[in-house]
């Protein structure tokens, strides 16, 4: 009996040995494969001999492990949606053979980077064939409230090039210096106009045209405007009408004393603007607050539109598309705008290791790895996204190497143990002759 387990444990160390060299073949093949986790391999003693009387060897086990919680070296690309995950988290991807099928929702699957491209389709896919997914934003960039602990929100990131994009604008800030020559009683009382382009709903050029009528005293100065807002949008309707006054004391001369509104929106004084309709809705205008230099100036003989500013933006292509540290999908816009389009979320586990470990350097959770949550990228327990780079391989070629020696001693030991039982049971039957 004794000689037979001493057999067995041999055989048990062959398969043993023979095992973890299978794993450190793998680890060496991918030592080249971005985001590849190594395989470890364990030895666990197997023990049946109970205390006294003869021993019975009870061999060895083997088990490996895949270390997913290991994170390789960043590398640096070329490419803005090359992706890895610079600490805990992992990237939600699916296949995209699930995709195209397009039965219901792909199953997620986690993967820690990914080169992604756009394909004839505009998903970014990985050439082995895995999907981004993501929350998609609304229209106005903003991202709606998804459930965290399910993945029924997620969305393939399809990336239209073709989208065309503009911005209506709402807010305008005017600076302009009106000559107070024109408000003295011996002046001619010459309208002064500017024209400020916007752009409406549908990213159209339109403008309102402001106009600037001094009030004429019959002596004195009157240091008075009438300003005049009318929408090109609107058949050149007035939108509004409001009365400057404009202080000449030693410490304010120049800046607005008072705004008194005739028409539209009322002028605000704590935030030096008025609200007015344009056709497409309403829209800010910003003309400065009372007192200060920021807005309209009633200064010397010349009148000079110092500093005019807008939001909003015309129609334009689409050029390019960034993922930001935080997850946000950018796309950017060749009239200079960028607009939000999706946010890719990490997701976290309690026990990464325990996760299913499927093919393209992807895993599925599972009830060894525990319940999933999907976090903000930079948020909670997650590191951050980091674009144009790649997380490399996690094997060490030169302990895969060293083990691969150990393994190679303990294997022919093993041989050498079953080699010995060999010879002890043939002396055994030669004492019979």
């Amino acid at each position: 009996m004794t000689i037979s387990s001493s057999l067995n444990a041999g055989v048990a160390g062959l398969a043993a040995n023979a095992n973890r060299l299978a794993s450190i073949s793998d680890n060496i093949a991918n030592s080249s494969t971005y985001g590849y986790k190594r395989v470890e391999t364990d030895f666990h003693s197997m023990v049946i001999a109970s205390s006294g009387g003869s021993y019975s060897a009870g061999g060895v086990r083997s088990t490996t492990q895949r270390l997913i919680d290991e994170r390789g070296p960043l590398v640096s690309t070329s490419n803005a949606t090359d992706l890895a995950v610079r600490g805990r988290g992992l990237l939600p991807v699916a296949s995209a053979a699930e995709v195209k099928a397009g039965n219901g929702a792909a199953q997620m699957l986690l993967t820690t980077t990914g080169s992604f491209r756009t394909d004839a389709n505009g998903y970014l896919t990985t050439e082995s064939g895995l999907v981004l997914l993501g929350w998609p934003a609304l229209p106005d960039g903003s991202i709606p409230s998804y459930p965290r602990d399910t993945s029924d929100g997620l969305k393939p990131v399809q990336i239209n090039v073709n989208q065309f994009s503009g911005e209506p604008t709402t807010k305008l800030s005017l600076g302009v210096n009106l000559p107070a020559t024109e408000t003295d009683a011996t002046a001619s009382g010459d309208t002064q106009e500017l024209s400020i382009e916007y752009f409406d709903n549908l990213g159209t050029s339109e403008s309102i045209n402001i106009s600037f009528q001094p009030i004429i005293p019959a002596t004195g100065s009157s240091n008075q405007w009438t300003m005049v807002l009318r929408d090109s949008a609107s058949g050149s309707a007035v939108i509004g009408e409001y009365t400057l006054t404009f202080d000449d004391s030693r410490a304010s001369g120049g800046t607005m004393a008072s705004v008194a509104t005739v028409s539209g929106g009322a002028y605000d004084p704590l935030t030096g603007s008025m609200i007015v309709s344009v056709d497409g809705g309403p829209m800010e205008i910003n003309i400065g607050n009372i007192g200060e230099s920021d807005g309209i100036t009633q200064l010397s003989d010349s009148f000079a539109p110092v500093s005019i500013s807008k939001d909003g933006s015309p129609v334009g292509n689409m050029t390019s598309v960034e993922v930001d540290p935080n997850g946000f999908v950018h796309a950017f816009f060749d009239t200079g705008i960028t607009r939000t389009i999706y946010q890719v979320p990490l997701v976290d586990l309690p026990n990464p290791n325990g996760m299913v470990a499927l093919d393209r350097q992807t895993y599925l959770p599972s009830p060894e790895s525990g319940t999933y949550f999907l976090w903000d990228a930079g948020e909670g327990p997650t590191g951050d996204i980091v674009s144009y780079a790649r997380e490399e391989s996690t094997t060490d070629v030169a302990n895969e190497l060293t083990d691969m020696i150990q393994t190679q001693r303990a294997y022919s030991s093993n041989a050498k143990v079953i080699q010995t039982v060999d010879e002890m049971l043939q002396e055994t039957t030669n004492i019979k002759r």
